[in-house]
């Protein structure tokens, strides 16, 4: 009877830690982990606070969860935002996810700024697009002023498809090796959380 109690206790705060994440995720989770600890227990050799300190605090379990869960969506997503917070959240394991989540970074900023560079060339078309003076290219792609001296644009109105497809380009290979990444990460962490202790 006092196992029960404690078992029910630890499910009941690992329940308030799962936060935000759907009520069948929840349920399957806490289905799992009280089965979990049952057939420890039935097992022998095993009393109810080793079988707990093996699973850790509510509060850690409960967050390894909602990162698993955040990491497996993003893998199958094509949204920036969800990727990005899904890096983020890789970020804080390692330096492995720290280089995902700059490589993330970089890939949208620059991606982003050529597509809305493209757009920008539609309104501002004197202070957007690729200038060369000299040989050297003095300017490219910025809504700033070109330089005072002799410049001539290079890629004029052609600079508006080619940033488009460049900056969707980029947007789309980071999306592509965020979700491999993250993947990656998945199949990792099962494999690890698999072997014998």
């Amino acid at each position: 009877m006092i196992q029960t109690t404690g078992m029910d206790s630890y499910v009941s705060a690992l329940r308030q830690h799962l936060g935000p994440i759907s009520l069948a995720d929840r349920e399957e989770i806490l289905k799992e982990i009280s089965s979990h600890i049952r057939d420890s227990l039935e097992q022998g050799g095993s009393t109810l606070e080793s079988v707990l300190d093996r699973l850790g605090s509510p509060e850690g379990l409960a967050s390894q969860y909602r990162d698993g869960l955040l990491i497996r969506r993003a893998s199958h997503s094509i949204s920036p935002l969800l990727l990005l917070r899904a890096s983020l959240r890789l970020a804080s394991k390692g330096v492995s996810g720290m280089v995902v989540f700059f490589a993330a970074m970089f890939g949208y900023l620059i991606g982003g700024g050529l597509v809305l560079s493209a757009f920008a060339k539609c309104v501002l078309p004197a202070h957007t697009g690729v200038w060369v003076s000299n040989g050297k290219i003095v300017s490219s792609g910025t809504l700033f002023p070109i330089p005072q001296f002799p410049a001539h644009e290079i890629a004029g109105w052609w600079y508006v498809p080619a940033a488009l497809a460049a900056g969707s380009l980029l947007i789309l290979l980071t999306s592509f090796v965020i979700r491999t990444a993250l993947r990656i990460s998945h199949l990792v962490q099962a494999r690890i959380s698999t072997q014998p202790e």
